[in-house]
């Protein structure tokens, strides 16, 4: 594998990624994060270490806890997903990987919204609905709150939206131009 950025790496992992979801509305430690994903906490403190190394985390606080220091990190809003071109394969793995767990875990009798799309677009569409995209995101990442609050619902919600470039047969049979 070629020499790939660092804070690419961290995010294509499904565990880090399901991490700065959860640190997004709220700080949290090592400890915090094994119970919530219910893995070690030496495989938590490794994801995180990883996560900081890479500028996607940042030290909210450090406050006592029994007897010792608990370090709670939060995500850096902002972390760059949207315009890793460099990495979508490597994006696109890790987000399948929390899509198929998350699928596994919905709500029975819960609504939800489900599209999958390939679709010809023109420019100036494509570019107002990418904005809308982001837009609503970004609305639901400022809606997050802490894990478990009460009066909140777990939701999952994963979106990878691209051109994408047209096989040769669709340029053969004149159905348009590869997208840039």
């Amino acid at each position: 594998m070629t020499t790939t950025d660092p804070a690419l790496r961290a995010l294509a992992h499904p565990v880090r990624l399901r991490m700065l979801s959860l640190m997004w509305a709220a700080p949290l430690s090592a400890a915090e994060l094994s119970r919530e994903l219910a893995i070690s906490h030496a495989l938590a403190s490794q994801h995180l270490r990883r996560l900081d190394a890479a500028g996607l985390v940042e030290l909210s606080e450090v406050r006592s806890h029994r007897g010792g220091r608990e370090r709670r990190y939060r995500t850096v809003h902002g972390t760059p997903l949207s315009d890793r071109q460099d990495g979508t394969p490597l994006l696109a793995e890790a987000l399948a990987h929390n899509l198929r767990d998350r699928a596994a875990r919905r709500a029975p009798g819960q609504d939800g919204v489900t599209s999958d799309a390939e679709l010809w677009v023109a420019p100036e569409a494509w570019d107002t609905f990418r904005t809308r995209i982001s837009e609503l995101l970004a609305d639901l990442h400022e809606a997050a709150r802490a894990p478990h609050t009460p009066g909140s619902v777990l939701l999952g919600a994963t979106v990878m939206a691209f051109p994408v470039q047209a096989a040769a047969a669709d340029e053969e049979a004149g159905e348009g131009p590869a997208a840039p």
